[in-house]
């Protein structure tokens, strides 16, 4: 079948991407000229670090065991993989407790400025710049959470708010709002009638590939569109709720207002429905072939994000990232960290049940989690909590546990020049490294 007539179903002002089908190349070019699905990178971050008496793994004689806060990840076991002593030097040189650590993506020193603005260009921009010609979008840069703008230690707070760099001076622009995120996975989206559904506009091309499928593919498709539609339905009714009075109730994204707030308009009234929806919107993106690059933001670092839902917690994430070890905080904290690895795992149980032939999306996919800080309470950077999940288009091997806290060399960039060569990048060297982790594969 024509691949540039069918990687779309088409409508007025909108086209819509087609998952894989076994009847359909749907892929790019160069995808099908190998016969496989493209590879995809994401790279997730939670502000303030965690909990350091339960972050990791350790390994035993059935393998690699997680530790308390990586358990929502037991049953992708043999998908993931956990790197100790991972870190950016460039980290600890200089006062500040948070800002100089934004530099997660770059391993280059973060100016100390409060005039002007330099990290370096991240890896996930230049590896957008390179296969971002393939698909409508280079990069989607996702998150919940606005910038403040105060100063701290000679820093300016914009760096807190921003892991993704487009050059050293220039944060890559980021979405916090479920709605104009959702609309970037369409050609015109935002200029669409809100009282037309996606699926209205694109019926007509989806009823003639309907009779081109095979029977599973029919099914698969139908299937599709009822996950788009549901998508749809989640970020209008975040949307609607949002903008309506909540008697003080809801949360409120900034260290400034530590109190409960109604949150502004867009944002979705609970943290749990905003994040999971953003994660929706980056797996349906990588799905559809929109992006094949990302960054999730889960909260901004200083984040005062809540999760009152959470029984027993009070008080925002960086609150209770000092918690100064006592006892009730810490189960608090805990519990906190827990929970954003659920919903990750979420997320990656839904790439790993999206198949894509050969292998699945997650398969497909190189997803990493990852924070600036290790030990939120004591500021400490010289190791990071890194874990990465998903095959890489078959060439990484889950299931280990990797402890590198002895090694000489034992940069994070490393980890960031093997990700980029797997995404058809190579480097002489990036940031503070000159080569690639092994034995990843």
């Amino acid at each position: 079948m024509n691949v540039s007539r069918r990687k779309f179903l088409r409508g007025t002002g909108i086209a819509l991407g087609l998952p894989w089908f076994e009847s359909v190349s749907s892929f790019g070019a160069e995808s099908i000229k190998n016969n496989t699905a493209p590879r995809r990178m994401a790279i997730c971050f939670t502000g303030n670090g965690v909990n350091p008496h339960h972050w990791g793994a350790t390994t035993g004689p059935g393998g690699m065991e997680f530790l308390q806060s990586l358990k929502p990840l037991d049953s992708l076991k043999d998908k993931v993989n956990v790197f100790k002593g991972l870190w950016n030097p460039t980290t600890v040189q200089g006062p500040g407790g948070h800002y100089p650590k934004m530099n997660i993506l770059s391993g280059l020193k973060v100016k100390q400025t409060t005039t002007d603005i330099e990290v370096g260009t991240t890896m996930d921009q230049i590896v957008a710049e390179h296969v971002g010609k393939e698909t409508p979008v280079a990069s989607l840069v996702l998150g919940t959470e606005k910038p403040s703008y105060s100063t701290d230690s000679g820093f300016t707070s914009i760096y807190s708010a921003y892991i993704s760099w487009s050059s050293p001076t220039a944060p890559a622009p980021k979405e916090i709002y479920p709605q104009q995120a959702f609309d970037q996975l369409f050609d015109d989206g935002s200029k669409r009638k809100r009282d037309k559904s996606i699926l209205d506009l694109v019926l007509g091309d989806a009823g003639a590939l309907r009779t081109k499928l095979s029977r599973r593919d029919t099914q698969k498709l139908d299937e599709y569109l009822t996950s788009v539609r549901e998508l749809e339905q989640r970020v209008e009714r975040a949307e609607k709720i949002s903008k309506a009075e909540t008697n003080g109730k809801g949360w409120q994204p900034t260290v400034k207002v530590p109190t409960m707030q109604r949150p502004g308009p867009g944002i979705p009234a609970e943290a749990e429905e905003h994040l999971r929806l953003m994660f929706d919107i980056m797996i349906l993106a990588f799905q559809m072939d929109r992006t094949r690059v990302a960054t999730f933001m889960m909260n901004n670092d200083l984040s005062g994000m809540r999760f009152a839902h959470l029984d027993g917690i009070s008080g925002g994430i960086h609150e209770l990232s000092h918690h100064a070890n006592d006892a009730h905080r810490l189960e608090m904290y805990q519990k906190v960290n827990e929970y954003q690895v659920k919903l990750w795992a979420e997320a990656l149980a839904k790439m790993q049940a999206t198949n894509e032939g050969e292998r699945s999306l997650l398969d497909n996919s190189m997803i990493m989690l990852t924070s600036s800080l290790f030990d939120g309470n004591a500021h400490e950077s010289t190791q990071l909590p890194v874990v990465l999940a998903g095959g890489g288009g078959g060439t990484i091997k889950g299931g280990r546990y990797f402890d590198f806290s002895k090694d000489e060399n034992r940069k994070l960039c490393r980890l960031h020049i093997a990700m980029m060569e797997r995404m058809g990048v190579k480097v002489d060297h990036f940031g503070d490294a000159e080569n690639a982790l092994a034995d990843l594969g």
